[in-house]
Parts: structure tokens; sequence; C-alpha cells
């Protein structure tokens, strides 16, 4: 990747590199990770994550610019679902 590339820290520990403005679930799936989904228009909050202690919906989220620190993703757990 680019100069622009960020690592992302996975909840397994595996790590990749996206770009700023990259979609969440493509990152996801370049390194085989798996962010639940239903709706996919972001009502349902079946693809939250939380990304450095913020919880997003990644189905309509972006990767953000942090600069040279990285990202640390965590699964959220919704027991309604």
């Amino acid at each position: 990747m680019a100069e622009s590339a960020i690592s992302i820290q996975w909840p397994d520990g595996s790590r990749n590199q996206a770009r700023s403005g990259e979609p969440w679930l493509v990152a996801a799936r370049r390194c085989q990770q798996t962010i639940p989904t239903a709706c996919r228009t972001g009502s349902c909050g079946a693809c939250e994550i939380e990304v450095n202690g913020v919880v997003v919906r990644a189905c309509i989220s972006t990767v953000p610019a942090v600069g040279s620190r990285g990202i640390q993703v965590c699964r959220v757990e919704d027991p309604d679902w």
C-alpha cells in the first residue's frame, strides 16, 4: 500500500493495512475478518465494531485517518442478536 496506509489490528490479533476512507467491510474481507451484517444501511446495528474506543457501524463507515498510530478494532456484542 502507499504511504497513506494505516495499520489495523483485528480482534484475533491479525493485522493488515488499509487506506483512510476505505470501507470497513472491504478492509475486513482483505484480512479474512468477518463482520456480521444484516441491513447494510446502518439501521440495524449488526455490524457494529469498536474502532480505537469508538463504536461505528462498519457497513456505512470508513477507515479513519489516524496518522502512524494505527487502529485497534474490537467486536461489539449485542445480547439481542
